[in-house]
C-alpha cells in the first residue's frame, strides 16, 4: 500500500484489472473470515462514537507527544498510508475533507492484527479504528489504534492526491472529485448554503414554496426548444417543462399572493460554459408588486446568499478574484445604453431595415430577424461585454417578451429587466401581463412565429388563458438560474456548479 498509488484514470486497462483482482482477493478473504468472526468486507455498521471533525475540535489543544487518556472510535476513508515495520500510519478522511491520523502499532494491536492491516487494507478503504487520542511525536492529532475493522473495501484505486484531476475526470467521476479536491466539496456546501439562504429570505417576505409539474401537455413560460417524451398511461405526447411560470401564475390567480419554486427545468438546446440542457431554476411571483419591487427582492436574495456563503457581499472566486456584490445595483435602459454605445439613436420605432443595416455593418447575424431580436442582439454586441458591476438592464422590446406587461409610459417596450453579473445573464424579471385578451394576442403572435420556423416560440395555452380570465392581480415576477447564481458567487463554470452535469 502506497501513498503514491497511480490514479485509476492514468492506469491501463490491464493495470486496472490487475489491481482490482488483488483487491477482490482481499475481499474474498474478508468474507471468508467473517463466516467465523463477523464483520467482513462490507459490515452493516461499525460502532463509531465520534466523527473526525468532532475529535479534531475536542482535542486540538493537545501538545506534541501528549496523550489525552480518552478513547474514541471513528471511521473514515484512507487517503494516505505508510507502513514501517512495527508501526503503520494512515490518514482517515471524513466526508467534509477533515482528516485524522491512525497509528497501528505492534505494541497496541499485536502481531496478528498488525499483519492483517498490512495484508488487507488499501488506499480508498473505509476503515473503523478505536483507540486513545494522542498527539504524535510530530504534533499530528492521532488515534493510537487498539482495535480496527474494514468498514467498506474499495476495489479500485484512488487518484493520486498529489496530482490535479483533469476536467473530464472531475465531471464524469464527480465522486472522485469530491474525495480528492477541497474546492469540489466547498462548491457542494456553497450550493446548499445558497439554497437555504434563498428560502430564508423568501420566508422573511412571507413567500410560499410550491411544486409545479415537470411533465406538461404544452410547453410555455419561456422562449426555448423543449424536450419531448411520450406517456404510455395517457397515450399522449408530453414536454419536459422549460419554465414553471404558467403554473405559478395559476397559483397567484388562486390567491397564493407570494409564491416561489426552486426546481429543475429542461431545454433542448446547446451546452456551453453558461448553459446546461438540465438546470435548476428559481421563479417567484409577488401580487401587487412590479418589475421594480421584484428587482429589489432579487438583489436582496443574491446579496444575502453571498453573505451566507462568504460572510460578506465581497465574494472570492475560485481563481482568487474578489467581486463586490454589495450596494445598490445600476439599472440601465436597453435602448438608451445601445444608442450610447452604437453612436446612433435607436428607439422602439426604429425600423427593421435600419436595424438590419447596422447589424450587417457590425457583422451581427440574427436568425428570423424582427425588431426585438435585432435590438437584443445588437445590445449584446455593443454593450454586454462592457458591464462589470451587477447591472439590471431594463425595458425590453415587446416582440421578445410575450408574457410581459407593456411599459406604463413607453410605447413598444415592456417592463422587463435582465440582471447581468460576471458577464452573463443571471436573472430576469417582469411586471407581469395579466390582461387575458392581450395575452391571447401575444400567444397568437407566437404561434405565427412558430409556423414561420421559430422552434423557440410558445404554444397557445388555453388552460392558462382560462385562469387569467378569472382575474390575476397586478404582479411582479422573476426567474433565476441556480447554477448561474453559484457561478456568480464562486467564479466557477457551469459544469463545476452542477454536482452531476450531463456530459457526452
Amino acid at each position: 500500500m502506497s501513498e503514491n498509488a497511480t490514479p485509476e484514470a492514468e492506469l491501463s486497462a490491464d493495470e486496472i484489472f490487475e489491481q482490482k483482482a488483488v483487491r477482490m482477493a482481499k475481499r474474498e478473504r474478508l468474507i471468508a473470515e467473517a463466516a467465523d468472526a463477523g464483520g467482513g468486507a462490507y459490515p452493516v455498521s461499525v460502532p463509531v462514537t465520534h466523527t473526525i471533525p468532532q475529535v479534531r475540535a475536542a482535542y486540538s489543544h493537545l501538545e506534541t507527544g501528549e496523550e489525552s487518556g480518552d478513547v474514541v472510535a471513528v471511521a473514515g476513508r484512507i487517503v494516505f498510508a505508510r507502513n514501517t515495520g512495527k508501526l503503520c500510519f494512515a490518514s482517515l478522511q471524513a466526508g467534509d475533507g477533515s482528516r485524522i491520523q491512525a497509528m497501528v502499532s505492534l505494541a497496541e494491536v499485536g502481531e496478528e492484527s498488525l499483519q492483517r492491516w498490512k495484508d488487507l487494507v488499501d488506499l480508498g478503504d473505509h476503515v473503523f479504528v478505536k483507540g486513545q487520542v494522542i498527539s504524535s511525536r510530530r504534533g499530528e492529532l492521532s488515534v493510537m489504534v487498539s482495535d480496527w475493522a474494514i468498514a467498506s473495501k474499495a476495489l479500485l484505486p484512488l487518484p493520486n492526491l498529489h496530482n490535479e484531476l483533469n476536467e473530464e475526470t472531475r465531471v464524469r467521476q464527480r465522486y472522485l472529485d469530491l474525495i480528492v479536491r477541497e474546492q469540489a466539496r466547498k462548491t457542494v456546501l456553497a450550493r446548499s448554503t445558497t439554497m437555504t439562504s434563498l428560502r430564508d429570505t423568501f420566508a422573511e417576505h412571507n413567500f410560499v414554496e410550491v411544486e409545479t409539474p415537470m411533465l406538461q401537455t404544452l410547453h410555455g413560460g419561456a422562449s426555448a426548444r423543449p424536450f419531448k417524451t411520450h406517456s404510455n398511461a395517457f397515450d399522449t405526447e408530453l414536454y419536459l417543462r422549460i419554465a414553471p411560470e404558467l403554473f405559478l401564475k395559476r397559483a397567484v390567480v388562486g390567491g397564493i399572493d407570494r409564491v416561489f419554486e426552486i426546481n429543475r427545468n429542461f431545454r433542448n438546446e446547446g451546452a456551453d460554459s453558461t448553459h446546461s440542457p438540465e438546470f435548476a431554476m428559481l421563479e417567484a411571483y409577488e401580487a401587487y408588486g412590479d418589475y421594480n419591487s421584484i428587482a429589489d427582492l432579487t438583489q436582496e436574495l443574491i446579496q444575502n446568499a453571498a453573505i451566507a456563503v462568504s460572510g460578506s457581499h465581497v465574494v472570492t472566486w475560485a481563481d482568487g478574484t474578489e467581486y463586490d456584490l454589495g450596494g445598490n445595483w445600476d439599472r440601465i435602459s436597453m435602448y438608451d445604453s445601445l444608442s450610447d454605445a452604437a453612436g446612433i439613436n435607436i428607439t422602439p420605432q426604429t425600423s427593421v431595415a435600419d436595424l438590419l443595416a447596422l447589424a450587417d455593418k457590425e457583422g451581427v447575424e440574427v436568425a428570423l430577424p424582427n425588431h426585438g431580436k435585432l435590438v437584443e442582439e445588437l445590445w449584446e454586441h455593443f454593450v454586454k461585454d462592457g458591464l462589470t458591476r451587477p447591472t439590471f438592464v431594463i425595458d425590453f422590446p415587446v416582440e421578445t417578451s410575450p408574457l410581459t406587461r407593456a411599459h406604463r409610459s413607453i410605447d413598444g417596450v415592456v417592463e422587463k429587466w435582465d440582471l447581468y453579473i460576471r458577464g452573463f445573464e443571471l436573472a430576469t424579471g417582469y411586471s407581469e401581463l395579466i390582461d387575458p385578451v392581450v395575452q391571447r394576442e401575444r400567444f397568437v403572435a407566437q404561434a405565427l412565429q412558430a409556423a414561420a420556423g421559430d422552434v423557440e416560440a410558445m404554444s397557445l395555452d388555453e388552460e392558462f388563458l382560462r385562469a387569467l380570465e378569472h382575474g390575476m392581480p397586478p404582479s411582479g415576477g422573476m426567474g433565476m438560474g441556480m447554477d448561474r447564481l453559484l457561478m456568480a458567487i464562486t467564479g466557477l463554470g457551469i459544469r463545476e456548479t452542477i454536482l452531476f452535469p450531463l456530459v457526452k
